[in-house]
């Protein structure tokens, strides 16, 4: 099967619009996890300049030119990012939670591996851990996206050459590659491969192979702990760190835009879509500064159902937005730090006036919080007091949310570089992958 698959690939120069080229492109994918339309539209008001009258664009607006389709295979229709992300990693739809497989859960060739197979370079960068799901779907085969430890495992064993496939690894989940069963890391570096474990670290590394490993699981949120622009920095240094003799490919994914939707915080969201336009910004630069290469960006699917707009009320107050300062768990964690003198902390983080009903609902929470003695009242005081702080936020804003999962909805696709045209337009998400299938060509 495999075989088979590899030679419909192959075939795609001949289906897929003529534009493939004798001269091998580089290709540069960035997924925005979670980044639904909606998300850029709120992050544009977000990032406006208030002092000026126009609404300024983006960097998503500047290169954004078509839609995808994201449902997995069957009738579920809404994906998770394990399904999408071996959509978009090999042009084949697959069942929710497949890792790099399809629907009978035999392994599909993926761009990172054909490209390898092909002479190129290879890098993926991550704010989650980099075995999370959208990465593993471009350098593992499992049926189940939880069995990260397993994930991992492959990153290290399986081999082309001898060599493991990824050449550089920047992200978080240095728990799964440090285990008491095995340590990746001392066997990663037994094959020359240099490791950095905090962002210091990473400055230091100077050439490929690489792996960094930045957090014990996923980074903290952009809006939390500097620094601020940290997948900017992540994706500056793989591209810094691939060969500048041969071609390459480079997944980029700012994972957290799905898990501050996931929480329903807009704030959060709003810092992580920050955190990615700047990355992008770096690699469009990239783009346009070296012929023969190609970016996509796009999303596997959109998280919270996010609105602008919520209660009936015809606005979307951006301003308040700007002035948290904090995710969710990071006011909780502050105001129980702050005790009694909680309303002047959240003051502080938030720069929103407590109506004096949301005082008085709010305070026996924080007070619950501070009197939890076991560890289940702890977490059932924090899980309360979240929600409450994150309504206060919504009713302030005008934010309106209607999941904590994902949605069905389309996502934006944005492109630059050699033939971006090709992607304009509605398209599913295993033809962005089919497309640049068509980029890969043998390194002379």
């Amino acid at each position: 099967m495999k075989q088979a698959l590899a030679a419909m690939a192959l075939c795609l120069m001949c289906q897929v619009g003529g534009v493939a080229a004798a001269q091998p492109q580089s290709v540069i994918y960035f997924i925005g996890d979670g980044m639904g339309m909606e998300y850029l539209t709120a992050y544009r008001h977000f990032a406006d300049d208030p002092a000026t009258e126009q609404i300024e664009e983006t960097v998503f607006d500047r290169y954004l030119i078509g839609s995808s389709a994201t449902h997995p295979h069957g009738h579920e229709l809404v994906t998770d990012s394990a399904a999408s992300a071996t959509a978009l990693s090999s042009g084949v739809k697959s069942f929710n939670g497949a890792i790099g497989v399809d629907p009978h859960k035999e392994p599909v060739e993926t761009l990172l591996e054909r490209a390898k197979k092909l002479g190129y370079s290879t890098a993926m960068v991550s704010t989650s851990q980099i075995n999370h799901a959208t990465p593993a779907s471009f350098a593992a085969h499992v049926d189940s996206r939880q069995k990260y430890d397993e994930i991992a495992d492959q990153y290290l064993d399986n081999r082309i050459a001898d060599k493991p496939w990824v050449d550089v690894l920047i992200g978080g989940g240095e728990q799964y590659f440090k285990r008491e069963s095995r340590d990746l890391v001392e066997e990663f570096t037994a094959l020359g491969y240099q490791y950095a474990d905090s962002f210091a670290a990473l400055e230091s590394i100077e050439k490929a192979p690489a792996l960094a490993l930045l957090a014990p699981k996923g980074l903290p949120f952009a809006i939390d702990e500097p620094p601020a622009n940290r997948l900017a920095i992540m994706t500056t240094k793989a591209l810094a760190l691939l060969p500048k003799d041969k071609p390459f490919f480079l997944m980029v994914e700012a994972s957290e835009i799905d898990w501050c939707g996931h929480a329903n915080d807009i704030a959060c969201a709003m810092a992580e879509m920050r955190d990615a336009e700047e990355a992008l910004q770096v690699l469009a630069n990239y783009v346009a500064a070296h012929q023969h290469t190609v970016m996509v960006a796009t999303a596997d699917h959109s998280t919270g159902g996010l609105s602008m707009g919520s209660d009936g009320v015809y606005e979307w107050r951006a301003s308040v937005v700007r002035g948290v300062k904090a995710s969710a768990n990071e006011l909780v964690r502050k105001l129980q730090e702050a005790g009694n003198a909680w309303p002047a902390k959240w003051l502080e983080l938030t720069a929103i006036e407590l109506a004096p009903e949301q005082q008085t609902a709010i305070g026996p929470l924080v007070d619950a919080l501070l009197g939890a003695e076991t560890t289940a009242d702890k977490n059932n005081a924090k899980t309360q007091l979240r929600a409450a702080l994150l309504a206060v936020i919504d009713k302030a804003s005008y934010t309106g949310w209607t999941t904590s999962g994902h949605t069905g909805g389309d996502v934006p696709v944005l492109a630059a570089g050699v033939d971006a045209e090709q992607f304009a337009g509605y398209q599913d998400n295993t033809a962005i992958a089919k497309k640049l299938f068509t980029r890969l060509h043998p390194v002379k």
